[in-house]
């Protein structure tokens, strides 16, 4: 049966895939890093997480892409959306802040959930948020976007109101 959905609409197999990444995450630990300056970000290469993950998943994997982040007390990510791609992140370590934003023009809010270690939390291609490590702990997590990252959008809030303030592309930012 072939689905009606966009990939990018697509937030199952995001789901599955940092899940699955999430209970294997013992084989992976051993190569993130942390870094002082600002957060460390690894790209997983799909043949290396495919051997992680349940063969049911590889297609889903073949579509998407997967990162490991560290993030140190006080790190973050401005607030900012994911180009149009779906996906979903798992916190394997520590306990991170998601800030999300949403509402009409002149009334956009932001609130913010605690996720801990075990978490999945999934988005769709629309989703602007900020991720912060507002503990005292060291935290890790596993994100997985479908399709891949091509851009990356920056926003401020100011007066009820989301403003782009930039915008990043994959292999010229990242």
């Amino acid at each position: 049966m072939t689905s009606l959905l966009s990939p990018a609409a697509r937030t199952t197999s995001a789901t599955a895939l940092a899940a699955a990444l999430l209970a294997a995450s013992d084989e992976w630990l051993p190569r993130v890093q942390y870094r002082e300056s600002s957060r460390w970000t690894g790209l997983l290469p799909p043949e290396e997480a495919a051997d992680l993950v349940d063969p049911a998943l590889h297609d889903d994997l073949a579509a998407a892409q997967v990162w490991l982040l560290t993030w140190l007390p006080g790190q973050g990510t401005p607030l900012h959306d994911h180009g149009g791609s779906a996906g979903a992140f798992a916190v394997v370590g520590g306990v991170l802040t998601e800030d999300v934003v949403g509402g009409r023009p002149g009334t956009v809010r932001e609130a913010a959930t605690e996720l801990w270690a075990g978490r999945v939390r999934p988005f769709g291609p629309h989703h602007v948020h900020r991720v912060t490590n507002r503990g005292t702990l060291p935290a890790v997590s596993v994100h997985a976007y479908t399709p891949r990252l091509s851009l990356m959008n920056s926003y401020r809030l100011e007066a009820g109101t989301l403003l782009r303030t930039g915008t990043e592309q994959a292999g010229v930012d990242w």
